[in-house]
């Protein structure tokens, strides 16, 4: 995946800031939206969606990919490049303590974190960050936006942009080859994984399959290790999720 994070001037910060005072209308918005192509149509998306949340910087992650190494977790971003490196240490070990069910509560409901108290930020912008999180298809996604110190964004903004961020990811090509391992399951694996959404035990669906008990939980082992969910529940609220069932 391409890693593409702007740098962009000072005199055109000083001209989103402007844009971000919230006087852009959803109408605005979406005629702003309208009228972005070619190979930039992310980023001036992007930029766009900042803007009409009243924030300052914006960054997009692929949450599947934030707990391997490197950035390749950023689709993109114009966030300062240091302040990207430093954030990837922050994420891996949050994202990697939030259970599946978690995370499904999470979706399109924005939240407020704090940047670490050793990260050098530039002047005027809070140390405070908001997180967006969707899915497009099997692919979950999350945008960070950097706001100005003493600035609060509006939920129901924060709401549009969710919505219209997963419209602009669904857009580009944001995936490749690593996707696949979302479907790397077998069939008896999802067979099982069914059975255990429909509340069904062990005994049960080997009965209903007619393989032993000991292979039902070979099966179900091996789709927990595959999901990296650790329950019974984790696996079920994945598949739900992820449309496995």
């Amino acid at each position: 995946m391409d890693i593409q994070i702007a740098q962009t001037s000072k005199g055109d910060r000083e001209a989103r800031s402007v844009v971000a005072a919230g006087t852009m209308s959803r109408e605005q918005l979406i005629l702003q939206l309208g009228a972005v192509s070619g190979p930039t149509y992310l980023q001036a998306g992007l930029h766009a969606l900042t803007s009409y949340a009243g924030a300052y910087r914006y960054l997009l992650a692929r949450c599947d990919f934030i707990q391997e190494s490197g950035l390749d977790f950023v689709v993109s971003s114009d966030w300062p490049f240091d302040l990207v490196r430093r954030l990837a240490s922050e994420l891996t070990g949050s994202y990697g303590r939030i259970g599946e069910l978690e995370k499904c509560m999470a979706l399109f409901q924005p939240s407020v974190a704090s940047l670490p108290d050793d990260v050098e930020l530039p002047s005027g912008v809070s140390r405070q960050f908001y997180a967006l999180t969707f899915n497009v298809g099997r692919t979950r996604f999350s945008l960070l936006l950097l706001v100005r110190e003493s600035e609060a964004l509006s939920p129901e903004r924060l709401r549009d942009v969710g919505l219209l961020a997963g419209y602009l990811a669904s857009s580009v090509r944001c995936f490749e080859s690593k996707t696949e391992r979302d479907f790397d399951l077998t069939e008896r694996e999802l067979e099982c994984l069914f059975w255990i959404a429909e509340g069904k035990t062990s005994d049960e669906i080997a009965m209903i399959l007619g393989i032993s008990r000991n292979t039902i939980n070979n099966y179900i082992t091996s789709v927990m290790r595959k999901t990296a969910t650790k329950t019974r529940s984790e696996a079920i609220a994945f598949a739900v999720r992820n449309n496995l069932v």
